[in-house]
């Protein structure tokens, strides 16, 4: 999903940079106001970070420009909020620019935008959804997890085709080539995102449930036991 460095045309760079950087500052606000009245949740925070990080380095080349990985920010996104992710995630992606050659300064803004914005408030609203239907927790933890991964590579495909639309089919017959071949990858990373996220999701509750619950995480009693 990272795009790589000087890919993007520069109008395009900077239109996503743009799109992004309000996401990023009201970010910033939910984080130190979410810090101030729960000090105690700044591990947590890292543990988020941390998870971002690692999970969004472990890449499989994809299309030109771009790759494969999980990303991770479901995660943090159910804990602390879709906003919260917006500024953690441009950490994730500038140090992974700088210290990892992974993703880039000057698309920075477009990683932004499809990691770090839509893919969380992606997994959020699945989340809210699922619960909303009564869907066990663990399933709407997965879902969550694995269509906010998808619909982050949607769109990064989204970003490709408008920057590169096919000659004859236009940005409709861009897109559907991008987003196939992120498929071929994408949807089992997808899956085992979720799973993953699940089973940290259930190590939290059995060991750590007062403080999901103090989020406004409905952990059920089985996974408390």
């Amino acid at each position: 999903m990272h795009i790589m460095e000087g890919f993007l045309p520069v109008k395009h760079a900077v239109a996503w940079s743009a799109a992004s950087a309000p996401f990023v500052a009201y970010g910033i606000y939910s984080i130190k106001k979410r810090v101030a009245e729960h000090p105690e949740q700044r591990m947590l925070l890292g543990v988020a970070t941390a998870f971002t990080f690692v999970l969004s380095a472990l890449k499989i080349p994809s299309v030109t420009g771009s790759c494969s990985h999980p990303t991770g920010t479901g995660f943090g996104a159910l804990l602390f909020g879709p906003a919260a992710m917006a500024p953690l995630g441009a950490i994730v992606l500038l140090f992974q620019a700088i210290l990892l050659a992974h993703g880039g300064l000057t698309t920075l803004g477009a990683n932004i935008f499809s990691m770090a914005i839509v893919g969380p408030f992606a997994a959020y609203g699945v989340f809210r959804l699922a619960q909303a239907i009564k869907l066990p927790f663990g399933l709407s933890i997965f879902l969550a997890a694995a269509l906010g991964d998808l619909l982050t590579y949607v769109t990064t495909s989204v970003q490709l085709a408008l920057a590169f639309p096919d000659p004859v089919g236009g940005f409709a017959a861009s897109f559907a080539k991008f987003a196939s071949i992120f498929a071929l990858t994408q949807i089992p990373l997808a899956a085992s995102e979720g799973f993953l996220t699940v089973l940290v999701f259930n190590a939290l509750a059995r060991y750590n449930a007062r403080e999901l619950q103090s989020m406004n995480l409905p952990v059920p009693q089985e996974v408390k036991a």
